[in-house]
């Protein structure tokens, strides 16, 4: 009876040992799933997108750059920034460009008429909001945009009423008011947004009008004023994939991140109008 009941013991040992090895075979052999992409990714080869971007993106496109790389180590974004017009002239003239990140929607179709953009890749990602601005240590006041007309500064700048969306619209808002005429000859136009922001913060112009959110990436300047959307038309970030890229499946993932909840939230944080 001992003999047969050592030999259960045995077994049971025997069983538990194999059962234990089982399992630790099944810990090592299923690699989490997260770092087999990971992994995959990484032998992925090594491909870079250019994108022609507006230059009031400057400092979102970079947070979206990281986090975008975070998910694509293998992608490398490189970025071309200026006036939406500028850069769509470019593109049409040929110089290299993956993605187009516009300011403004006449940009965006004047590629779409050159057939230049791959049209089921356009979506419009953002909005925003015109301000007037000044250095934040002057002294001005401007409690609506019709005043602007009687503040006694002897220059404002803003974005070339030509080449850049930002002049435009502003023009618009202006000549909806009635006031261009009388302050049009006190206008100073900059190739785009940053070098407005340059100029206030230099104090080389009095007040400025800027995008919303270019404001609020400033640290030397202060808003006057808002300008009513209702004076101009709306201020429509549209994107698109160019369709003489070579790396269109990296330019296609770019573009999905930019449209996708974590793309927005970035957007957001900045000031931009997402949907």
């Amino acid at each position: 009876m001992f003999k047969k009941y050592n030999l259960f013991a045995i077994i049971a040992v025997l069983v538990a040992l194999l059962l234990t090895a089982c399992s630790g075979n099944n810990d090592t052999s299923s690699e989490p799933k997260e770092k087999e992409k990971e992994k995959k990714k990484e032998d992925e080869p090594q491909v870079e997108i250019i994108v022609s971007a507006a230059a009031s993106l400057t400092d979102v496109a970079e947070e979206i750059k990281a986090k975008f790389n975070e998910k694509n180590p293998n992608i490398t974004v490189t970025y071309n920034f200026g006036s939406s017009g500028k850069l769509s002239q470019q593109i049409q003239q040929g110089a290299p460009a993956d993605i187009f990140l516009s300011a403004s929607k006449k940009d965006m179709d004047f590629l779409a008429e050159n057939k230049l953009i791959v049209e089921d890749s356009r979506f419009d990602f953002a909005g925003n909001e015109l301000v007037v601005i000044t250095e934040k240590s002057k002294e001005l006041e401007l409690a609506k945009l019709e005043d602007i007309a009687t503040l006694d500064v002897k220059n404002i700048v803003m974005g070339d009423t030509e080449a850049t969306p930002l002049g435009r619209y502003g023009k618009e808002a202006l000549q909806t008011l009635g006031v261009w005429d009388k302050i049009e000859s006190k206008m100073v136009y900059m190739s785009d947004v940053n070098q407005v922001l340059t100029h206030v913060e230099t104090q080389n112009a009095e007040i400025g009008i800027v995008f919303n959110t270019d404001a609020q990436r400033a640290e030397n300047v202060k808003i006057l004023t808002k300008i009513d959307k209702s004076l101009h038309a709306p201020v429509i970030y549209p994107a698109a994939a160019i369709n003489t890229s070579k790396a269109q499946e990296a330019a296609q993932l770019y573009l999905d991140f930019l449209g996708s909840d974590e793309g927005k939230s970035i957007l957001e944080a900045k000031g931009f109008l997402v949907n």
